[in-house]
């Protein structure tokens, strides 16, 4: 290619706009989606499923540019290699005035990671290259005992790459976002910058679905409600005058038929005053039942997106010079994150090959941590519940942990604290 030739490039998707703005040394918007495989990793096949699965997933090679009025997305020819894991998780994928990629694959023993900066994708998305780069090892590593994945003829490149917001956004006369009213704030000892405290938890799928549909809830549902008691339980009296609050990213492809690969999900808040209720598990998980049903309607999803989208779309906004933007996103964002307690994640069942459980034990997902960030995913029947915390105290999670035993399910724990407290 002529070096004088411009490369390809894409403006940032409507989610991913915030992220450039707000990323700091706390929370660098990275987050991680692992498969802990059932033999140590062969990094010699990882680099060829990787080089493989790039090809499919061609934006993930893109890089990070600021514009005069907006950050976009350039193609690059920068190598993409699969490393020893060396760093610690979520470490950031976006150091300023540095060309880089937005997204690492390590592997130590049996774990394969995959670390993506949130401008790239959302969580579907990257649980879809993911999901291609498995199989691709898998089928390199053993060929006649693992099927060789099949991979839809629609699910084109241009529709990996589409936005979905610009898609389904149409020009709404309705109303705009309110504010959020103050959350209680954790609060605690911080560990060091660029630092966080993983807790991991697995417990068996049917047992939960089956202790969640017993209680007329989802599984969702159900720890939702159990890490609001979880975080209440570590508030004084005098904190309870505000409600303690859990964001949920909700996945706008279950509303709108879209097969991208880029960012397209929404947020609701789900929330509870312990101060003027009684705060029992059928209590909570009642009022969590309640603001699920009340949010996740067809038309709720569309008039956030409208909402949000209709900003960009906005002239005199739009000609506002980007490091005016980056000043103004980082004031919206601080107000936005007083509006939460935590952060609860459900990335869903992780579907691969029939007989990858021969070679598969689970796949996990976490992110980095501003605040308390609870993320679960399944496979098989392995459901786990991994937090991230920037915080020394563990109390949060144990309390989480602690419920789930109480209610009859086992649960296997780890961690990566060390004996003195520190994080690995």
């Amino acid at each position: 290619m002529n070096d004088k030739t411009p490369l390809p490039w894409w403006t940032l998707d409507n989610a991913a706009k915030i992220f450039p703005s707000t990323g700091s040394s706390h929370d660098s918007k990275v987050f991680r989606i692992f498969c802990e495989l059932k033999e140590d990793v062969e990094p010699q096949d990882l680099q060829k499923a990787l080089d493989k699965t790039v090809e499919r997933f061609p934006m993930f090679r893109s890089v990070l540019k600021r514009g005069w009025f907006w950050y976009y997305l350039e193609d690059s020819v920068l190598p993409v290699k699969a490393e020893p894991e060396t760093l610690p998780p979520c470490w950031p994928l976006y150091p300023s005035g540095r060309r880089s990629l937005l997204f690492r694959v390590q592997y130590f023993r049996r774990r394969i990671s995959l670390e993506v900066y949130h401008v790239l994708t959302d969580g579907t998305g990257a649980l879809e290259f993911m999901r291609t780069l498995v199989s691709e090892y898998l089928l390199l590593r053993d060929p006649a005992a693992f099927p060789k994945p099949e991979f839809p003829q629609a699910d084109s490149q241009w529709q990996r790459q589409a936005d979905g917001f610009q898609k389904y956004y149409e020009k709404s006369r309705g109303k705009r976002l309110a504010p959020e009213p103050s959350a209680y704030q954790i609060r605690g000892q911080r560990l060091p910058k660029n630092r966080m405290a993983v807790l991991e938890g697995s417990v068996p799928l049917a047992d939960a679905l089956a202790c969640a549909r017993g209680r007329g809830a989802t599984l969702t549902e159900l720890m939702t409600a159990l890490l609001l008691r979880a975080i209440h339980e570590g508030m004084r009296v005098r904190d309870e005058r505000k409600p303690v609050v859990i964001t949920v990213p909700v996945n706008l492809r279950s509303y709108f038929p879209s097969q991208s690969s880029r960012n397209f999900f929404a947020i609701i808040r789900v929330g509870y005053d312990f101060r003027n209720r009684d705060g029992s598990l059928e209590d909570v998980l009642a009022q969590v039942r309640e603001q699920f049903k009340a949010n996740l309607t067809q038309e709720r999803m569309a008039a956030q997106m409208n909402a949000l989208c209709a900003l960009e779309h906005n002239i005199p906004i739009r000609l506002v010079p980007l490091p005016i933007k980056d000043v103004v996103l980082r004031a919206a964002n601080y107000l936005s994150s007083r509006g939460a307690t935590a952060s609860f994640s459900n990335v869903g069942k992780v579907a691969m090959p029939k007989g990858s459980e021969s070679f598969i034990k689970k796949f996990g997902v976490f992110t980095c941590a501003g605040c308390l960030q609870a993320c679960v995913c399944s496979f098989g029947d392995d459901y786990t519940v991994s937090f991230a915390s920037p915080y020394r105290s563990r109390e949060v999670e144990r309390v989480f942990f602690r419920q789930l035993v109480d209610l009859g399910l086992q649960v296997t724990v780890t961690s990566n604290l060390l004996p003195n407290g520190e994080v690995d």
